[in-house]
C-alpha cells in the first residue's frame, strides 16, 4: 500500500447524468467510509452568459459530456465502489477484463482544473498584452501570435493567431506559451 497515491481518473457516465452520478458517488463515499480513498469528484462545467431580449441569461455548459473526474487512491475496494455506482458505465483507460484504469496525466489534469478556476499551480509569465508569443504544444504548436488578453484567474491568455488568413483569438494556457524576442 506504500506506493498508492492520489491520482485523477476519468469516469464514464450516461450523458446528462453527470451531476446525479456525482451525488450518488459522494453519498457512497460517506456511507461506506471511503473518505481516505476518494477525495474530489468534479463535473467540468463552465457558466456562459447570453443575452436574450435584453436580459442576461446564465447557462451552465458541460465541457466533457458523459464524464466526471475523480481524485482517488486506486484500491480494489474504491475501484469496485465507483464502478458499481448507479449511472457509472466505466472508467476511461481501462482495457476491461478486470484491468484497472490508467490515471490522467498530471499536466492535463492541472490544465482542466485551471480552466475551472481550481488550479493549484501558478505559472510565472514573462509576457504582457501586446507581446509576441510562441505556442509550445497542442494543435497550434509552433505558431506565433500576439497576446490580446491575460486571464490570471484561469492562467490562460487570448492569443491572436493567423488562421485561414484571418486574425483569430485562441485561448492558450500560460504554461504552453513562450515569449518571442523581437530582433
Amino acid at each position: 500500500m506504500a506506493e498508492a497515491k492520489k491520482e485523477w481518473y476519468v469516469v464514464n457516465t450516461y450523458a446528462g447524468h453527470e451531476n446525479r452520478v456525482k451525488e450518488n458517488l459522494q453519498r457512497r463515499v460517506e456511507t461506506m467510509g471511503l473518505q481516505d480513498f476518494l477525495f474530489r469528484i468534479i463535473v467540468a462545467e463552465e457558466t456562459e452568459i447570453e443575452y436574450k431580449n435584453g436580459k442576461e441569461v446564465k447557462k451552465v455548459k458541460n465541457l466533457f459530456s458523459g464524464y466526471l473526474f475523480v481524485e482517488m487512491i486506486m484500491t480494489d475496494e474504491a475501484w469496485y465502489i465507483v464502478r458499481n455506482t448507479p449511472g457509472v458505465t466505466g472508467f476511461i483507460g481501462s482495457s476491461g477484463g478486470g484491468a484497472k484504469p490508467f490515471p490522467v496525466a498530471e499536466d492535463e489534469m492541472e490544465s482542466i482544473l485551471r480552466r475551472l478556476g481550481m488550479g493549484e499551480r501558478k505559472v510565472n509569465i514573462d509576457f504582457v498584452e501586446g507581446d509576441r508569443v510562441k505556442i509550445l504544444s497542442g494543435s497550434f504548436s509552433g505558431v506565433v501570435g500576439t497576446v490580446e488578453e491575460l486571464h490570471n484567474d484561469r492562467q490562460t491568455a487570448d492569443v491572436l493567431i493567423i488562421l485561414f488568413g484571418r486574425e483569430t483569438p485562441t485561448e492558450i494556457d500560460y504554461a504552453d506559451l513562450e515569449k518571442v524576442e523581437e530582433m
